[in-house]
């Protein structure tokens, strides 16, 4: 399958995605939209897969909607959670996102010494739309962000806020999931007070380097011998 073909492929799935999880929200278009900071007609295109978003849009979205980011890379629908936002513009949290990330796709495509006339050869995006990606000067939709990332190397996930208010909260929502994935003994045991010296204990122990944490063991096979 070619590239372009690719994009025209996640473009549909994105708009299945988004519409799930804006109806599963119980959100109208005009109201998510505006939310989010981006004309009505602009979702209405993500939704009906005319147009993609980019990034940071997905971001302020999942945070708007109160779901996982991965939601979109998933085939599941979604279930009917209330949600939650907070009052943060998220239309200025989406533009500096848009800036960063393309500060990090020049200085990615620049490690790996590619020119932008050839990256657009590869993708078949013109190097004038490569270029305001760049400079953050246009917004990436993510099936072109992930074609770029084909050709130069790297994952998504890397492009993720890390730092920011909605990075936190998808930082604290996965989390939340790896707690939930744990075998039910385990996650009874994280949560007795009086077990928290135990865990403390082990968090002191995984920063030891190899040659501490054998002196440790050694010290311990002392005392018990």
């Amino acid at each position: 399958m070619s590239i372009q073909a690719q994009i025209a492929l996640r473009t549909r799935k994105l708009g299945v995605l988004i519409r799930d999880a804006r109806l599963a929200s119980r959100k109208s278009l005009p109201e998510t939209a505006q939310a989010i900071g981006i004309p009505p007609a602009d979702l209405r295109a993500y939704e009906e897969s005319r147009k993609a978003p980019s990034l940071p849009e997905l971001e302020v979205l999942a945070y708007y909607l109160d779901l996982p980011i991965q939601h979109f890379w998933s085939s599941e629908a979604l279930s009917d959670d209330a949600a939650r936002t907070e009052p943060l513009d998220l239309n200025r949290l989406a533009n500096l996102r848009h800036r960063i990330i393309g500060v990090l796709l020049r200085q990615k495509r620049q490690q790996t010494s590619i020119s932008l006339k050839a990256l657009a050869h590869e993708t078949g995006i013109p190097l004038s739309r490569l270029t305001d990606y760049e400079t953050g000067e246009r917004p990436i939709p993510l099936p072109e962000l992930e074609a770029i990332l084909t050709v130069i190397g790297g994952r998504v996930e890397s492009f993720f806020d890390q730092n920011g208010p909605i990075g936190k909260w998808m930082n604290d929502q996965e989390a939340i999931r790896e707690f939930i994935d744990l075998p039910p003994e385990l996650r009874a045991f994280v949560c007795l007070p009086v077990n928290r010296p135990y865990l403390e204990l082990a968090r002191h122990l995984s920063g030891l380097s190899t040659e501490k944490l054998r002196s440790v063991a050694e010290g311990l096979l002392d005392i018990t011998l």
